[in-house]
C-alpha cells in the first residue's frame, strides 16, 4: 500500500504516482484512465484529492477529457513524460549523483550499468 509524506501535497504525490504508471504504459495511450472512484479506493484518498491530481495530469496534457464518456491517456504523453523526467534528470540529479560519485571516488569502469554483478 501506498505510503504518503508530508514533504508535498498528496495530491501531487498521487500524480506523480499515477505520471509513473503512465511512463510505465499502464493505461497505453488512447486507453481509459480508471475512474476517480476506482483510484480514490485503490489509494485510500478522498475522490477530490484524486480529481486534483487528475486535473493536474490533465493541465500537463497528458490526460484528455472526453466528455461524457471519462479521461483518457493522451497520445504522445509518453515521450512527454519521458523528455521532461529526461531533463530533470540531467538537471536537477544527475549532477548531484556525478559529485557524489566524484566524492567516494567512484570511476565509471566501477559502475554497472546493466546490473550484471
Amino acid at each position: 500500500m501506498q505510503t504518503w509524506d508530508d514533504r508535498q501535497p498528496i495530491y501531487q504525490q498521487l500524480a506523480d504516482l499515477l505520471a509513473a504508471q503512465l511512463l510505465d504504459g499502464d493505461p497505453p495511450e488512447g486507453e481509459a484512465m480508471p475512474s476517480v472512484r476506482v483510484l480514490a479506493g485503490r489509494h485510500l484518498l478522498n475522490p477530490l484529492t484524486v480529481n486534483r491530481a487528475l486535473q493536474a495530469l490533465g493541465d500537463e496534457g497528458l490526460l484528455e477529457n472526453r466528455r461524457g464518456i471519462g479521461l483518457f491517456v493522451a497520445q504522445g504523453a509518453r515521450e512527454r513524460l519521458k523528455a521532461a523526467e529526461r531533463e530533470r534528470f540531467l538537471q536537477q540529479e544527475w549532477p548531484r549523483l556525478r559529485e557524489r560519485l566524484r566524492r567516494l571516488d567512484i570511476g565509471a569502469e566501477q559502475l554497472d550499468w546493466e546490473g550484471t554483478r
